[in-house]
Order: structure tokens, then sequence, then C-alpha cells
């Protein structure tokens, strides 16, 4: 889409909308330290409840709110948090210790039975996203007031690694007798911040827990989530102080950062993916030419140009990918990789398939602007090779909300990534998984997943992964683009932040500094 004002003259334009609201509310001061710690995201999250929850905004929200079982230190080593240590008694019986003394943001104690609740809770609530991700535990056992022993259905290589997120969140069984499937609305965890308020498209207000078991780490007594989706205006704001830290800087944005004193970037590898996720079988929109046939949406694949794409939108910072996980995870496939643009083979795949020309296409992509941009630059290219794409712009949490509901045809969508391969692929892929959008269904790609989780040995399961990517690249149910950086910026008076590829906005150690 084509501005009549200069880049310039729209961001100061886009700064003035959003910096005086955020004056009236009250968030401007001083630049010393202060007690309030201003984070921009870059949407607004989904329900606060880490069982229902899954935008990778919320997860960001969550690590001030929700402690989890485990978490992952910089290299993304497993580390303990709720839990102190951990045993596999034999590969299918996992014993659990948890940390003494810790409370519930409401004064609830934590203990096994709370561990229990909520495990229970993510396996069998209504809506869980995270029942496939924990559904190798057949059984939860109280051995006392803080040891937990799951039993297991068969071993589950990622169960630790899943145990890092939101299914390792602990909730406080007191507000989940209490506020039942509203949880959301008032979520009571044992992480460092308690819940204060929400203001849909405004703010999430957190507030230190004094009684919390590590709270010398935390130097903030307040917390304000902002969310921002236009990436001009979350920059401005953090030139002109209204933000203490942005959770996103798009890589067009770099130099501006970078040019200003009193800003610094945290630019890191990332467990990312962006890709096109197809409509297969979910409703009335999957009976669509590129809904129905692989060869359609291998044509679309050949349309594009990716590392074109990257650099128009992204400075070329990001890279192609044609598979969920990242270069550096240890389940990567070096030979799958993504095609070179070839529209005369695309046209070739399209006359194969004997469909009508051109092919309808409606492509749902949230409303961020480089998102907008990157769906602009796909619709141009893809229509040289006999695709006529229309946009459909969607606010973010409400595009996830037609994604479940079945309501689109593609749609443009990120995953923030695990540090277990198994997290990036067994949800999308499988049947019946959590965020399998299109509703694709392969038996042989279920007994692939699942037979990829049972391994502890990395070259196993990389055979196993091998020919799930064979299969995704015949089947393409979703069309990888690229693998993106965490770009995070912030002032350079906020020192201690730590950067880890999850991209999570860890609070421990954050000060502001003179």
């Amino acid at each position: 889409m084509r501005r009549s004002m200069t880049a310039a003259m729209c961001r100061l334009a886009l700064a003035a909308i959003c910096i005086v609201p955020l004056a009236r509310l009250g968030l401007g001061r001083a630049e010393a330290a202060d007690p309030t710690l201003h984070i921009g995201l870059r949407e607004d999250p989904d329900l606060l409840d880490p069982t229902l929850g899954s935008s990778y905004v919320g997860r960001i929200v969550y690590a001030g709110l929700c402690d989890k079982l485990f978490d992952l230190d910089t290299k993304l080593n497993i580390v303990p948090q709720l839990a102190t240590s951990y045993k596999y008694e034999d590969p299918t019986h996992l014993v659990l210790h948890l940390r003494s003394g810790v409370l519930f943001q409401d004064g609830t104690k934590l203990d096994a039975a709370a561990v229990k609740t909520t495990l229970l809770r993510d396996l069998d609530a209504k809506g869980s996203m995270r029942k496939g991700e924990i559904n190798a535990i057949a059984s939860i056992e109280i051995v006392d007031p803080l040891t937990v022993r799951l039993a297991l259905k068969a071993p589950n290589a990622p169960l630790l690694a899943q145990l890092t997120d939101r299914s390792g969140m602990i909730l406080s069984p007191t507000a989940l007798a209490r506020e039942g499937d509203k949880f959301g609305l008032h979520p009571v965890c044992a992480g460092p911040y308690s819940f204060v308020e929400r203001v849909a498209q405004d703010r999430i207000v957190l507030k230190r827990f004094p009684q919390y078991w590590n709270a010398k780490n935390f130097h903030f007594d307040e917390v304000i989530y902002q969310p921002i989706p236009n990436s001009a205006v979350r920059l401005a704001n953090l030139q002109a102080g209204s933000l203490d830290l942005v959770e996103y800087i798009v890589p067009t944005d770099i130099p501006a950062v970078r040019a200003d004193p009193k800003l610094k970037l945290a630019i890191g590898d990332s467990l990312a993916y962006s890709g096109i996720t197809f409509n297969t079988d979910n409703g009335p929109a999957a009976k669509t030419t590129i809904g129905q046939s692989a060869l359609v949406r291998r044509a679309f694949e050949l349309s594009i140009d990716k590392k074109a794409l990257i650099q128009v939108v992204y400075n070329g910072l990001y890279t192609p990918t044609a598979q969920a996980n990242p270069p550096t995870s240890p389940m990567y496939i070096p030979a799958i990789t993504s095609p070179a643009r070839d529209v005369a083979a695309a046209k070739a795949l399209l006359k194969q398939a004997g469909v009508a020309l051109p092919v309808p296409v409606v492509l749902t992509a949230p409303n961020s602007p480089d998102t907008q941009q990157a769906a602009e630059v796909i619709q141009s290219m893809a229509a040289e090779a006999g695709f006529k794409v229309t946009i459909k712009a969607m606010e973010f949490a409400s595009s996830l909300q037609a994604g479940y509901a079945g309501d689109f045809q593609a749609y443009l969508i990120g995953w923030s990534g695990r540090s277990d391969a198994d997290g990036n692929m067994w949800a999308m892929l499988h049947t019946g998984g959590t965020f399998n959008y299109g509703h694709y269904s392969n038996k042989e790609m279920d007994g692939l997943l699942d037979a990829a989780r049972i391994p502890t040995d990395p070259a196993q399961r990389r055979a196993i992964y091998a020919k799930v990517w064979a299969l995704e690249r015949k089947d393409l149910p979703l069309m990888y683009l690229w693998t993106p950086k965490n770009i995070v910026g912030m002032k350079k008076a906020l020192v201690g932040f730590q950067q880890v590829p999850d991209g999570l906005i860890r609070l421990g150690g954050l000060k502001m500094t003179p």
C-alpha cells in the first residue's frame, strides 16, 4: 500500500497520535530510575489463561505473572523454577520435586496438589490448548506435599521442555475454584508480579508480589504492558521515553534505534518461524482450489521469492526456510531448503492440476504494518504465476479466532518457537493438533510425529523428522517462509536484560540506572 507522506512525516504523525494519549494516562515520567516499567507489545494478547491462551505476546505477559515448573536459560538449558529437580525412575515415570515456601499471589501455598490440579485442567478442560503438549501423561500421583510422580503412556522426550512453557505454569487452585472458566479475567499464579487490571487494546498492569520466593531479583514495583500494533508508533514512544522496552523492533527500524544515544538493541537468534497455513479440512472455507490441491499449494510456493520478500520487508535480516525448526536446532534438517522462485514451474503445476485461472486465494493476515507489507509482496508475486490473492487484514486476536473456527483459506501467521522441535511441529501438523488451524490430517504424518516423541537419542529423532519433512513438502499444508531474529529495543539506562531465544521478556534482574 503506497503512502502519500514520506516515512519521516508518517512516523511523526503516528507518534503524535499515540504519545499524547499515553501522557493523559499519566504514563510519562522522568528518565531516572522509576518504579514502573513500560513494555511495548506488538499485539494485544488473547485470554490471560495459560490453559486456554495461545498468543506469543500472552507468553510475554505470563513471564511476569506465572512461574513454571522449569525455565530456560540463555543457552536453552532447562533450569529449575517451581520445581527444584526431577528424576526419571524409568522411561515412563517422572518425579518432580517442588520448591518449598512458594505462595500464589492470593496467599495459597503451592504444593503437589496444586500441580496436579493444574495439569489435570490442562489435560481435561474444554478448549485446552495444552492437552496435545502433555497428553503423554497417563496419571498424576501426589507422593508428598512437595513431590509429584507423573506416569506416562509411553516415553516422551519433549515433556520436560513443554514444562518450561505454559504447560508448566501452575495456577492457584483457590482462584480456579472461584473463577472457573473466567480465570483469564483475574489470573492468579506464583510469579513475581500479580495481576491488577486489563484494558483491552490499551494496557495490562501487574504489580510486584512481595511474597514471591525470589523477590530480591525484581526491581520494579509495577509493570505495564502496552499493545501497539504499529511498529512506527512503538518506536516513536520508545524514542520519546514513554516506553522503556519494546519486545519487537522491525529490522527497518534498527538504524533509527542505533542512531539514538538514549537507546540500545539486543538482537539474537530466534526459535520462531512465519508461514502460511492452508485450510485443507476446517469447514466450508476449506472447499477451495488451493485448500483441496497439494499441486496448487506447491505452485503457490514456487511463485514466491522468499529471499526477495525478506529483503523488501525485513532488510534481508531474516532467513528463508522450508521447515519449522531454525538452523540452530539439533533437529534442523539441512537437506530441506526453500525452492527458488520458478514461475514457469508454478504455471506447469497449475496446468497439471487442471484448474481455472486465475486461482482465487483469500489471504488472512494480522494488521501489523510489516505483516501487511509481506502479504502485499506475496500478492504481487503470486499474480505472475496465475493466482488472484485478496488480502483480509484482521486484528491479531481476531485472526486467531478465525483460524480456530476455520474462517480462512490461507493464513499468514507466525509461531514463536519452542526449545524442543516437537513443540514447533506436533500441534500444527498432527490430526487434532491445537494449532492445526487448517485441520490437515494424514495418518502417516501422525505416526511419524508420535514416533519422534519416544527416542531420547537425537540422531534417531532427527531421522524420523527427515521423513516428516519429506511428507510435509509433498502435502504442503503449511508453507514456511522465514525464520526471524529476536530484536528488542530498550532505553540504554535499562540494564540486566537477558536474551533467551524463545523471545520472552524475563523481568528478573532488570533495573533502571540513573
